[in-house]
């Protein structure tokens, strides 16, 4: 009894868990061949991965919320009294590009839950909706598996920097110039621009100089982004497929 019951033992153990371990391994596989339960599956990703957009969303409006409640705070202070410093402007515009650094890269993360829905939209639902059209993205399953295994930012630095400062940054700078200019010239009748424009240790020449440089290179950046030929999308996402890897 005991030698029958030994080899019976050992048999059952290993086979059991091969089959246990296979029959884990190819649960995605069986679960792909079942459009039922592929849908529901895919359903449930579009809705974890708006929750992320959701959040990731929040974040953005959250410094965009910040930065410009700061502002508000500066202007008032600066155009409150003849006798406050008009460099705090100056700092305020400093403030802002730091904010600006902050969102850029919080939109490259945006951007990676983004793009997973927009592909969802485009290649799933909106197929499900008019099957009559072609699909942008035949291959757009692989896509999202190997995202979801590798998860990769798919818009440059660059490139997230330029949507922000076009879309909410530069015309908050603006404002700031417009404040930093009005409170250099005419806030201060009588004097030259040379002398109120003036820092502690720095002259008002250095300190227009360097407000000019820092501002043409951002009409620059901005003017690039706006002359880029966007794709039309809501978003005006540019005309390469951020899918590639390259």
């Amino acid at each position: 009894m005991g030698d029958a019951s030994g080899p019976a033992d050992e048999t059952d153990g290993p086979g059991s868990a091969d089959e246990d371990g296979e029959a884990r391994g190819d649960v995605g596989e069986e679960l792909a061949t079942d459009p039922s339960e592929m849908v529901g599956l895919l359903g449930h990703l579009y809705r974890g991965q708006m929750d992320r957009v959701t959040s990731w969303r929040s974040r953005l409006d959250r410094t965009t919320y910040w930065a410009v409640t700061i502002m508000a705070a500066i202007l008032t202070w600066a155009f409150s009294s003849r006798d406050n410093p008009h460099y705090l402007i100056v700092i305020g515009m400093a403030t802002l590009s730091m904010f600006l650094l902050v969102e850029t890269r919080r939109y490259r993360a945006y951007d990676v839950w983004r793009e997973r829905v927009r592909l969802l939209e485009r290649d799933l639902f909106a197929q499900l909706l008019d099957p009559d059209e072609e699909l942008p993205h035949r291959e757009w399953r692989e896509r999202i598996g190997d995202d979801l295994r590798n998860p990769a930012v798919k818009v440059s630095l660059f490139r997230a920097f330029a949507r922000r400062l076009s879309r909410v940054y530069y015309p908050l700078l603006l404002v700031l110039l417009a404040a930093w200019v009005v409170r250099i010239t005419a806030f201060e009748s009588g004097q030259s621009w040379r002398t109120t424009a003036a820092m502690p240790g720095i002259p008002g020449e250095a300190v227009v100089a360097a407000v000019a440089a820092f501002y043409l290179a951002m009409t620059a950046v901005s003017g690039y982004y706006v002359l880029w030929s966007p794709s039309g999308e809501f978003h005006e996402r540019e005309r390469t497929d951020p899918w590639d890897d390259e």
